[in-house]
């Protein structure tokens, strides 16, 4: 139970933690650094999150209903703060497909969200040196490494990233609310997470898997980089082009 407190309060000050960037860039003008800090603030909340909830899960601290629970209020934290923030580079290049954003706007996006991925890892690590509960002890011994993060092949894990990424796309297409979503994630990691950890997010998994040994870069990128890009981009074109062409409400173009 001290280990599972230890765990929460560390949940808790990386989301104050963000929400103290969140406000910083609330003062700044619209268009400004503002929305790539924004963008930052709501992507380490996610990893550090993550990779504290990835040690609980690793270490089998909690039975399965209670990981779940807590798997499903943390993404419900996650949902109500992210403010417009997207914290995945498949929805900004979504933004930029659908030009709504610029390249450049886009680039400075991604690279903001992978910058905040590699601090939320250094943050994690530096807690967990502290050693402020048995936990992160025996992960300091172990030296902040995991192992084999797959529980599945490689082309079954990126199918299942590819799986999780279309459907987590169905629901932000459908405009679910946010426990209904919290609750899509908490579905899709029970379903997932034995056999890709179910990320669905390429800066998420650069964050909390691509560290781990047992697999090359390159096989990690066509997982969890690979995978998610084509479960979008399925999704998009399913529910915008093929469903409507097939029923035919696809719209016409106009004649002069």
């Amino acid at each position: 139970m001290t280990e599972l407190l230890v765990s929460v309060g560390v949940l808790s000050v990386s989301v104050l933690l963000a929400e103290a960037l969140r406000r910083a860039a609330a003062r700044l003008p619209r268009g400004s650094p503002g929305t790539y800090l924004l963008e930052a603030a709501c992507t380490f909340q996610v990893c550090c999150c993550s990779h504290e909830l990835k040690l609980l899960g690793d270490a089998r601290q909690l039975e399965l209903p209670a990981s779940l629970g807590l798997t499903f209020a943390v993404t419900l934290v996650h949902l109500l703060s992210f403010r417009g923030a997207s914290c995945n580079p498949c929805g900004v290049l979504e933004g930029f497909c659908r030009g709504t954003r610029s390249p450049r706007a886009a680039a400075l996006l991604i690279a903001c969200q992978f910058a905040a991925a590699l601090a939320a890892r250094q943050f994690a690590a530096s807690v967990w040196a502290l050693g402020l509960s048995g936990l992160h002890v025996r992960h300091r011994r172990f030296g902040f490494r995991c192992f084999e993060p797959l529980g599945g092949t490689v082309l079954e894990a990126a199918a299942m990233e590819l799986g999780c990424a279309f459907v987590m796309q169905a629901a932000a297409i459908n405009e679910l609310r946010a426990p209904c979503v919290a609750a899509v994630v908490t579905l899709l990691v029970y379903t997932g997470g034995g056999i890709s950890g179910a990320f669905f997010n390429p800066v998420l998994a650069f964050s909390v898997q691509f560290p781990c040994s047992g697999h090359t870069y390159l096989e990690y990128c066509f997982v969890y980089w690979l995978g998610p890009v084509l479960g979008v981009s399925s999704c998009v074109l399913l529910v915008e082009k093929i469903v409507p062409f097939l029923s035919g409400t696809a719209q016409k173009p106009k004649t002069q």
